[in-house]
């Protein structure tokens, strides 16, 4: 849920309840109010009362009180003055209506007599409803004007702040674009943009002297293994090499041969997780596929493989040079884990590639095997193969999976449609 959406649920929430609270205290405000009022014309009906009898020493007949209903009862003690709500007759319409009374004794020729006058409430309760209906009409007004008020005023308000997050989400580390200041007169965004600029500045400073370093690094480092591999060609030449000082040459051979592709294949990684790499063109995988197959045909008949390819005409719009690396990873792991007279297994669909070899009776760790430095106990890699060739679908939107079914050991890359030609 958005900020804003957040903002107008609260605001409605705490407005709703503030408005229902004022709107009950209101109702019963007003109808205090109204009570009181009838209580005062009564007061002055009583009044005109007294003065009456004071007057005319006689009780006024029922005639003499327009449509307030007053009787008068004889009684041997004095009623104490009360207000109560009662039932009122109205005699033009002859139907029975809420009414307001007030009791009381008077003295007359040393009598005393109880009256009760009764008049209609019904106006009163009439403009109380009229009252509340306003007031209800005005409440539910007010929560509309104040959604749709915030709604566009905080969506107005807001839009610098999408900008920002656009730009963040385009932001590209080794893209050498300058950032544009927002034209805002919120303080706040003027602020966030300025951090922003700044940290992009310095994210971008950094990235540039990683990359110098690494690239330093890796220059450096392949001068040494040069004349490392050099000198060790010249020494396993040598045919005074007793057997133990051969092996152990060897060894050293192995060695740094394995240190140099692993050099190369972390400046590798760095150039796939940074983007380096744009040259995308449009590439028939089969033809490729074709062609990498016969690369590999002399260690696919060592090993005395059934090599079974299902390939169909498809093209990409990729890197040349990454696809190049991330099928020499696949099929080259499953042709060396692969056992000894086993099944090797290409298939080139419309939406993926599939490769399948016979291995080890037991599934690989799918939960670390595209990490970096995962591999088997006897490996001779690097342990980066499976993380170059992750690292390469991220990049283009594909999905690399692996599953383990019937002694066989599948790896498929599904391709991003925007991909496919």
């Amino acid at each position: 849920m958005k900020l804003s959406a957040h903002y107008n649920k609260a605001s409605i929430i705490v407005s709703v309840t503030v408005l229902l609270a004022g709107a009950v205290i209101y109702f019963f405000a007003i109808n205090y109010i109204a009570r009181n009022q009838l209580d005062r014309d009564l007061d002055e009906e009583i009044g005109e009362l007294f003065e009456y009898i004071n007057t005319h020493h006689q009780l006024p007949k029922p005639v003499d009180f327009d449509e307030d209903q007053t009787t008068f009862v004889k009684t041997d003690h004095r009623v104490s003055t009360r207000f109560f709500d009662t039932a009122y007759k109205n005699p033009k319409e002859q139907k029975t209506e809420n009414g307001r009374a007030v009791e009381g004794s008077v003295a007359l020729n040393g009598l005393t007599y109880k009256f009760t006058i009764v008049i209609s409430s019904e106006g009163t309760e009439y403009l109380i409803q009229i009252i509340a209906i306003i007031t209800l009409v005005l409440m539910v007004s007010l929560v509309l004007i104040l959604f749709l008020t915030n709604r566009y005023v905080l969506n107005g308000l807001w839009q610098p702040f999408y900008k920002l997050l656009n730009q963040l989400r385009g932001f590209n580390v080794s893209e050498q674009l300058e950032h544009h200041l927002l034209v805002t007169k919120v303080d706040e965004f003027k602020e966030l943009d300025q951090a922003i600029e700044m940290m992009s500045l310095r994210v971008k400073n950094d990235f540039q002297k990683l990359k110098e370093f690494t690239e330093n690094a890796s220059h450096e480092m392949m001068t040494p293994l040069a004349v490392i591999t050099s000198k060790l060609d010249t020494l396993i030449q040598d045919e005074s090499l007793k057997p133990e000082q051969f092996e152990q040459i060897n060894d050293i051979y192995g060695a740094t041969s394995k240190l140099s592709r692993l050099n190369q294949s972390l400046l590798l990684l760095v150039k796939i997780e940074n983007n380096l790499i744009d040259d995308a063109e449009v590439i028939d995988l089969k033809y490729l596929l074709t062609d990498k197959l016969r690369q590999f045909q002399e260690l696919i008949q060592s090993k005395d493989l059934n090599l079974i390819a299902n390939l169909i005409s498809h093209e990409i719009m990729v890197s040349r040079y990454l696809v190049d690396i991330l099928l020499n990873n696949l099929i080259s792991n499953a042709i060396r884990h692969n056992t000894h007279g086993g099944e090797l297994s290409i298939t080139l669909f419309e939406d993926r590639l599939s490769i399948q070899n016979i291995g080890k009776a037991n599934a690989l760790n799918t939960e670390r095997m595209f990490d970096r430095f995962q591999k088997g106990n006897r490996s001779e890699g690097t342990g980066l193969g499976l993380t170059i060739v992750k690292n390469i679908c991220k990049m283009y939107g594909w999905e690399v999976t692996y599953c383990y079914q019937d002694s066989m050991h599948t790896f498929q890359v599904i391709f991003e449609p925007s991909t496919i030609l």
